[in-house]
């Protein structure tokens, strides 16, 4: 078996991070004081397929490696969060569980946000991450599917992360998942799905909930999910395109402290002191004498549900937290010391059902099958960034007219750093390099 460092090492080379949300980078999870490794296959977000897929297509594949993570820094146990409503992936699942007798499955519902790791870590074992806290205090590590996709192609093919599974939904013709070379760009995914079926489109990327809007010259990184399709009237994009001033004013007319925001909050249900209800009265009032429920705002998952799903005014609430919250980091202040308060009771009976929520959002017409489809995707150029990941960005090691071959290493990490390295997605030349990304044109 893999020992833990020749796993981090592996790991870092190959330029592997979460492939999903901030992308932190996935050596510094590989952490002996990790008694419990759970799969991510919660599928968060609404009109999301990818991970579903990839885990049916690649089960054995995925658990074979699960087995060799744990086993490298010494886990008791491998739980795989999958919602039961995935009938064919869990399928996929129990019929290798012979194989590996470390491995169990657990049964997530459909609700949102599942995916949430403090969420998830809780459906599945009880625990509780602390606020403020990260899983490893409490002896877990959460990696989702294609993030152990990518180690278990690094480990068994040295391949390092070039590509990315991609669900392409909403106003196409021909909703699907793609796999797809880092660095292309948005508009040249999008029509992999045929032709875009409404008149103004509006492009979102990632899920409904906390993807964002973004323009079709955007670049497919390594945390992208999702390209969304969606009409520039729909409900999902008034609501990402609100002004925050604006928002602001809407809340101290209209906020009546009915505390659903509140009350439906999963990191609140949890026990963590985030109270959105308590942060919009005070922001809105104007008052300063309480600063906690500003300092709380750090506590925030910023899920969204508070504005996308709770509100019955149709506030914003997590916008504004979010700004706040990046306000306070502005300036140096540093998340409080936060005392664990116990889940609440009512939490079983407040989890959000996701039928419900694609219903609130007007997004039902469009949860329909979006197929894998894993055959070669052309490109004529890619843009691949030097910052995919939380961490240092890389440093280019190419130089403009440097003919390189995929899966070749263009960035390098930065040493004594969080960093990962890049590499090339296509055979191509090097066009350009800035301080952002390096430019390939594809050799023809």
């Amino acid at each position: 078996m893999i020992e833990m460092n020749e796993l981090i090492s592996i790991v870092k080379e190959n330029g592997i991070c979460g492939a999903g949300g901030a992308g932190f980078p996935s050596y510094g999870k590989i952490d002996s004081r990790a008694k419990t490794i759970i799969l991510n296959c919660a599928e968060c977000e609404p009109l999301l397929r990818l991970h579903r897929q990839v885990l049916e297509t690649y089960a054995y594949e995925i658990m074979q490696t699960l087995t060799q993570i744990a086993s490298a820094v010494g886990a008791k146990e491998v739980i795989i969060g999958v919602k039961e409503a995935y009938t064919q992936t869990v399928e996929a699942v129990q019929a290798h569980l012979h194989s590996f007798p470390m491995i169990s499955i657990g049964l997530l519902p459909e609700m949102y946000p599942a995916g949430d790791e403090v969420v998830m870590i809780h459906e599945l074992t009880g625990k509780v991450v602390p606020p403020g806290s990260i899983p490893i205090q409490v002896g877990v590590a959460v990696f989702n599917v294609e993030t152990v996709y990518n180690i278990y192609q690094a480990i068994q093919n040295g391949k390092p992360v070039t590509h990315k599974f991609i669900t392409i939904t909403g106003e196409v013709e021909k909703p699907c998942t793609r796999y797809v070379p880092i660095g292309m760009s948005v508009a040249d995914v999008v029509a992999l799905a045929g032709n875009v079926t409404t008149e103004h489109p509006v492009y979102i990327m990632g899920g409904p909930m906390t993807g964002n809007i973004c323009t079709k010259y955007e670049l497919i990184t390594k945390t992208s999910n999702a390209i969304i399709v969606l009409p520039e009237s729909h409900l999902v994009v008034q609501k990402k395109r609100r002004n925050h001033q604006i928002s602001m004013k809407r809340a101290m007319a209209s906020c009546c402290q009915c505390e659903m925001c509140t009350d439906l909050c999963p990191r609140n249900l949890l026990g963590h002191p985030i109270e959105p209800h308590l942060f919009m009265r005070a922001a809105t009032s104007g008052t300063t004498k309480d600063i906690g429920p500003f300092l709380n705002t750090f506590f925030c998952s910023s899920c969204g549900l508070c504005e996308m799903y709770s509100c019955n005014q149709g506030l914003s609430p997590r916008s504004l937290i979010a700004e706040y919250k990046a306000g306070l980091r502005a300036n140096g202040v540093k998340p409080p010391q936060a005392e664990q308060t116990p889940v609440k009771r009512q939490r079983s009976m407040r989890k959000v059902p996701i039928a419900r929520l694609r219903a609130r959002l007007g997004l039902e017409q469009y949860n329909v099958n979006a197929p894998l489809d894993e055959s070669t995707v052309e490109t004529k150029q890619v843009r691949i960034k030097l910052s995919q990941h939380i961490g240092a960005p890389a440093v280019a090691i190419v130089a403009v007219g440097d003919t390189v071959k995929k899966g070749q290493k263009i960035g390098e990490a930065v040493e004594q750093a969080l960093s990962l390295p890049v590499h090339a997605s296509v055979d191509g030349v090097v066009a350009e390099i800035n301080d952002r990304e390096i430019f390939i044109r594809v050799a023809k």
